[in-house]
């Protein structure tokens, strides 16, 4: 018994000085640590470092150790974060979408009420404090490309819309998005509509 409380309490060492190793404002998943013990003996760990207030459970499996504001106390991790941690937990793949991708992107200054991400996995919302973060199931052919610019790019101009995207559209990807990542976009023509292709040509800077 005694041997035992030893592991365990070495397990919850570990798994606290992996967490402050991340540094505040990680998110983490129980799978992240099972290096270290058994899940149930990470779960319980994770359960104490809550209970110690080391950290924060933000959802079902899910926690963070939390960046501190003078003023706000204890602030709410990206949506981004949070979404990447469930994918690691549910091992599913993820995509940001509509409004969302656009803001990422810096092509829309509206900050959407619900973080959409498309997914492999299944259809749910989980909302961390005042943020909703919602995981849609979607085609294989719309993951074809998650994780990269491609994926990310593609998801935006849907949201903003042919009839919209303009030319100072174009000047601001080209500013903020490296000219060697650019080019990359080429790879994934095909993944896109026909009416994206003159657009990811021109960000690549393939030669009309």
């Amino acid at each position: 018994m005694i041997s035992a409380r030893k592991s365990s309490h070495s397990i919850e060492y570990r798994i606290q000085t992996s967490i402050r190793g991340r540094g505040h404002g990680c998110v983490v998943v129980p799978t992240d640590f099972l290096d270290l013990g058994s899940r149930e003996a990470v779960d319980l760990a994770l359960h104490r470092l809550t209970q110690k207030g080391i950290i924060r459970r933000l959802a079902r499996g899910v926690y963070d150790f939390p960046k501190k504001h003078p003023v706000l106390g204890s602030l709410t991790p990206s949506a981004e974060k949070v979404a990447a941690a469930l994918a690691i937990r549910d091992h599913t793949r993820i995509q940001p979408a509509g409004a969302y991708a656009a803001n990422v992107l810096g092509l829309s200054e509206q900050v959407p009420a619900k973080a959409v991400f498309l997914t492999d996995g299944p259809t749910r919302t989980v909302r961390i404090g005042s943020t909703t973060i919602q995981l849609r199931r979607t085609t294989a052919r719309n993951m074809a490309a998650a994780g990269r610019l491609s994926g990310l790019l593609i998801q935006a101009l849907r949201a903003i819309g042919k009839e919209h995207v303009t030319k100072q559209h174009w000047e601001h990807l080209k500013r903020t998005i490296p000219a060697r990542q650019r080019r990359g976009l080429l790879n994934d023509l095909t993944l896109a509509p026909a009416w994206m292709h003159p657009i990811f040509r021109e960000l690549a800077g393939e030669n009309p």
